[in-house]
């Protein structure tokens, strides 16, 4: 069975990718994903104002409006609590690669050009085999339009190509009035992969302190939807990898990305609830899936189920916006 993939440039054993979790913050962890079967690691990501204690963009954000509103005063943490150093990030970086076999991917999330550029070059240096962009960002200002708001990313991927060798993925939120152009422009500026989708950590009311409070929910299956319909429409039209990063718990969901059209499947929430061990698991059953169905690789497989691939392309389009309704129709008549 030949699980082999490749992706942003690097050959991979398997497609299946442990992606940005806690359980980076570990050598050991990183060493125990590799034995389990991981084919690559996502560091956990590391922000520019985590970075740069003393950065006056972070100070203003948490402090912004908090003399008029004294629910802002707890909604964000304190300035002491942003404890990853420099080097402790780096030092992670640089032991997990001189003691794994498997590439280390660094994450970054940076607010300036001189942090996007300074903190690439330092992850490179320390032996990431890849860097992974978390533009962890919601534009709130009415006045950007959507053009800046694209423009912004763009930006953000030539400054860091420019800075770097190593490949450079962007992780993406699905909110752009036209996704499939925009990462058709993304591609053009030379990203290596594109990573679908950014999960925004949205909060939520306490409605007995009347407070705004974080909330954290992990992934579930169904949250492959939204990104194996983007995955199966781009595949084959973009030059850069794709991987999917949302609901993979199970070897089904890596499955259906691969049909998509994704290079890798990457994994958090089921390795956070269940153990690092359910890796093994996905893969042994992702074989035995492959073996039953007769698919003899990965590459076999990618893509087959993608829109350029299936018989009835409309069907990731309108077309089948209307079929579902008439079928839900035909559910409620026979009930009556």
């Amino acid at each position: 069975m030949d699980l082999r993939t490749t992706y942003m440039g690097l050959a991979l054993k398997n497609p299946l990718v442990a992606s940005a979790s806690p359980l980076a913050e570990s050598v050991d962890k990183i060493k125990r994903m590799e034995d389990a079967g991981a084919s690559a690691v996502v560091m956990f990501s590391v922000f520019e104002e985590q970075l740069r204690q003393e950065s006056a963009v972070l100070e203003y954000a948490l402090n912004a409006g908090t003399e008029s509103f004294g629910e802002a005063l707890s909604y964000f943490p304190a300035m002491e609590d942003y404890q990853v150093k420099p080097d402790r990030y780096l030092q992670i970086i640089e032991k997990a690669s001189q003691s794994t076999h498997i590439p280390i991917i660094g994450s970054l999330n940076g607010v300036t050009n001189e942090g996007w550029i300074n903190y690439a070059k330092s992850i490179e240096q320390a032996g990431a085999k890849g860097l992974e962009l978390n533009v962890y960002w919601i534009p709130t200002d009415p006045k950007m339009t959507s053009a800046e708001v694209e423009q912004h990313y763009l930006d953000i991927v030539k400054t860091v190509k420019g800075a770097v060798k190593i490949p450079v993925a962007l992780k993406l939120s699905p909110f752009f009035s036209a996704f499939a152009n925009f990462a058709q422009r993304v591609d053009a500026q030379g990203v290596d992969a594109l990573v679908l989708f950014n999960r925004f950590y949205q909060p939520d009311f306490d409605l007995e302190e009347l407070e705004v409070v974080p909330q954290l929910n992990l992934s579930t299956p169904y949250e492959i939807r939204l990104p194996l319909l983007w995955i199966a429409i781009l595949h084959g039209r973009l030059k850069c990898s794709l991987g999917a990063t949302r609901g993979v718990h199970s070897a089904a969901e890596i499955i259906k990305y691969i049909m998509a059209g994704a290079d890798v499947a990457m994994t958090t929430s089921a390795l956070l609830q269940k153990g690092i061990d359910h890796l093994r698991v996905l893969l042994n059953d992702l074989e035995q899936w492959m073996e039953a169905h007769e698919y003899g690789s990965v590459r076999q497989m990618k893509g087959c189920l993608s829109q350029k691939h299936v018989a009835d392309p409309s069907a990731y389009e309108r077309a089948n916006y209307i079929k579902v309704l008439e079928s839900y129709k035909a559910v409620l008549r026979d009930q009556a």
